[in-house]
């Protein structure tokens, strides 16, 4: 995958970068395996916004995604790869030998007419799903189970990959791609290789506009509001926020502040945090 740039004939367009989709072989998607998505612009069932700053967007359609990668001992073969509007990663439509088809995540190195293939006795190559178990330690991987049987739910995003450090007993040690290392049950299944569209992170939106394209509305910094709508605003003029540290707009402690429960039952699984510290 490669970054597109823009000539400068407006002055959005001067910095604006996008992908050149490269990667993408299949511009339609598959009818069976789409479905509607319904916007709810950041409100849960009471209808109270619980995430702000969404809202508006383009009309988008599901694609129905197969984390969990259970059809054992029937070989795929890749038809495309295309374009996800729901995700940062491009997703990859196989066809299995019975006729059935289905999406996953499309690895870096996956192409048109490669075999995938699921289960235990499934060949170490990229695009294949397999138990830890039976990965050899070292190997990048991807789409990782953190409740065997219930689908991939780490590293799912673009360019994105964990390596699988050490097996011992019944969990695998594997350190992700913020450097945590934690413990998963070693007969979680993770597919190989690298999340492909890598350079995804280097875009550069440009202009207002394509944030609303996204769904994503603006957001107003809390010192320039009144003091009852945000404890940094009021005082005359640019002002300090008069805090010993940033607030959340409900007078809660913001940027920094640890969030993690102390005694999460998954804390165990954790050897290592992100910054380097260990969970106590």
């Amino acid at each position: 995958m490669g970054i597109k740039k823009y000539n400068p004939y407006t002055p959005s367009r001067r910095q604006m970068t996008c992908s050149d989709f490269a990667e993408i072989t299949k511009n339609e998607p598959e009818k069976s395996l789409v479905t509607s998505l319904k916007k709810n612009a950041g409100r849960n069932n009471q209808g109270k916004i619980t995430v702000r700053h969404r809202g508006g967007g383009n009309r988008r359609k599901y694609r129905i995604i197969d984390f969990k990668r259970q059809k054992d001992g029937i070989p795929a073969t890749v038809i495309g790869i295309e374009y996800d509007p729901n995700r940062t990663a491009n997703i990859a439509l196989i066809c299995y030998a019975d006729g059935e088809k289905a999406y996953i995540l499309a690895p870096e190195g996956l192409t048109d007419g490669m075999k995938v293939m699921n289960g235990p006795e499934a060949e170490i190559r990229v695009g294949n799903c397999l138990p830890l178990s039976e990965i050899p330690v070292g190997t990048m991987v991807h789409n990782i189970e953190l409740y065997p049987g219930k689908g991939g739910q780490l590293v799912r995003s673009a360019g994105n990959g964990a390596q699988l450090m050490a097996k011992e007993g019944k969990y695998a040690t594997l350190r992700l791609p913020s450097g945590e290392m934690r413990m998963v049950p070693i007969i979680a299944r993770a597919s190989i290789g690298v999340i492909g569209n890598g350079d995804h992170n280097l875009i550069n939106i440009g202009k207002a506009g394509r944030k609303r394209h996204m769904g994503i509305r603006p957001t107003v910094r809390g010192s320039v509001m009144n003091p009852n709508d945000h404890p940094h605003g009021g005082g005359e003029g640019k002002t300090s926020i008069g805090r010993p540290g940033p607030c959340t707009p409900w007078g809660k402690p913001a940027l920094g502040l640890k969030t993690r429960k102390k005694n999460l039952r998954s804390n165990k699984m954790i050897v290592r945090r992100r910054d380097g510290s260990t969970i106590k």
